[in-house]
């Protein structure tokens, strides 16, 4: 797991943590929204890092990795902390652990609840085709799927493939839906998915408020899966600057 970070450390803290298959510089906009404001450490997870070959370990593996960066580098205090997705689920596991303070956490389409043990494997094959397909992408691919938000989420596959390739998909991929969210502590929780992915996310968002009572689930119209980072970044810094004051 790599750590990088910007603004001045004096400044309240967030941590960004990215989905499966995509590098912490999906959150570069953003961060530069609020990097006068935080400071910020944009995580790599490993089986997806930029330059660098690496291996997906486990969900629980990252979480207790960050967890040691913000103990050793930030006195075992977060302000705020935002995943994406994957990110989501590594920073579920770090409320589940209790070992250090979050003062607000974001999950934005986290996935919270293991699949069917039937359709893991699967699954998890054919995302590592998607990915592949991602990176190997053609000029013909751009002309079915052309969209500044999908041009994104090809450009970040192109960038960690080479890391871990289809086995840090395929290992992410079974780690994350063969975990149950099983306890959260927290004061301040949000849950957030766009309605495109409302299928999946849905569930996630009820369990979540079981665990959680006080969870604040927003869901964002004709949003897809990790849309409102890429395409509305300045709506998601707002959120985030909102919470400086509470």
């Amino acid at each position: 797991m790599t750590f990088n970070t910007y603004g001045d450390v004096n400044n309240q803290s967030l941590l960004l943590i990215p989905g499966l298959g995509v590098s912490y510089e999906i959150f570069l906009p953003l961060i530069e929204l609020l990097k006068d404001q935080y400071f910020i450490v944009a995580v790599g997870i490993d089986g997806f890092l930029i330059g660098e070959e690496s291996r997906f370990t486990s969900i629980d593996d990252q979480a207790i990795q960050a967890i040691q960066y913000v103990r050793k580098n930030l006195n075992g205090h977060l302000h705020v902390a935002y995943g994406l997705s994957l990110g989501g689920k590594i920073l579920s596991r770090m409320m589940e652990r209790d070992e250090i303070v979050i003062e607000h956490a974001i999950m934005d389409a986290a996935p919270l609840l293991p699949l069917p043990k039937w359709s893991v494997n699967p699954l998890r094959y054919y995302q590592s085709f998607n990915v592949w397909t991602c990176y190997h992408w053609t000029g013909f691919w751009k002309r079915v799927f052309h969209s500044h938000y999908f041009d994104v989420l090809l450009d970040e596959c192109r960038k960690v493939w080479p890391s871990g390739k289809g086995k840090a998909v395929r290992d992410g991929y079974k780690d994350v839906y063969t975990n149950k969210l099983e306890s959260i502590h927290g004061a301040d929780i949000h849950y957030w998915y766009g309605t495109k992915e409302a299928f999946v996310a849905n569930a996630q968002a009820e369990h979540l408020c079981k665990l959680h009572p006080d969870t604040h689930v927003e869901v964002f119209p004709k949003m897809n899966h990790g849309q409102l980072l890429v395409d509305h970044p300045e709506e998601i810094a707002a959120r985030i600057l909102a919470m400086s004051v509470k």
